[in-house]
């Protein structure tokens, strides 16, 4: 199999499994408890996977084209779809995916076969990255769009406190599943022409 082919075939691996990730983020959204203000979503446990498992870019690819669907008016966000949406609190948390899941890409990829401390240093990376941005927006949106003032010890509780601890859990079965998994991507194909 020449460079070119090898090339190819890695290029359709990873838009594969991008758009596989893209579709398993909106799915995620649907798969949601209920609590006040944000609600808890399968969401970051897909983005998380999508940088431990296909890297930061092509997870970042992910996750934007997630995004882009959503923001086209297609309702795979947890509240809807459509433009508008990057008006509500709670989109914030929508751009830390995407830029949590690139740093949790970056960390994790930095060997070809990430230890268990490795992996939970990137998955908890990734979730201050969506919590920071998620946060912060939230705080904008209120205070400077919606004219509804909200402190920092409110904000703090409802967009941190009553959230996290869902995600510090799906972190733990991310960094598992990630362990499992990796070395059976990272596993060179054979070609049947190979021999």
């Amino acid at each position: 199999m020449t460079g070119t082919q090898t090339s190819k075939k890695i290029r359709v691996r990873e838009l594969i499994l991008c758009s596989l990730f893209a579709a398993l983020i909106a799915a995620g959204a649907f798969i949601k408890i209920p609590i006040p203000v944000v609600p808890f979503t399968l969401q970051f446990l897909f983005t998380t996977l999508a940088g431990l498992l296909i890297g930061p870019i092509w997870g970042l690819v992910s996750v934007c084209v997630y995004l882009a669907l959503g923001l086209i008016g297609i309702p795979i966000f947890a509240q809807g779809g459509g433009f508008g949406y990057v008006l509500q609190p709670s989109f914030g948390y929508l751009i830390g995916f995407a830029v949590g899941t690139f740093l949790t890409g970056l960390i994790a990829h930095r060997v070809p076969n990430p230890s268990y401390k490795r992996l939970f240093a990137a998955c908890f990376s990734g979730l201050g990255v969506v919590y920071a941005f998620g946060m912060a927006y939230y705080w904008v949106i209120s205070n400077y769009y919606l004219g509804e003032p909200l402190g920092l010890w409110p904000l703090f509780l409802w967009c941190f406190l009553l959230a996290v601890p869902g995600d510090i859990a799906l972190c733990a079965l991310s960094a598992v599943l990630g362990k499992r998994l990796i070395p059976i991507l990272n596993k060179p194909s054979v070609s049947p022409d190979a021999s």
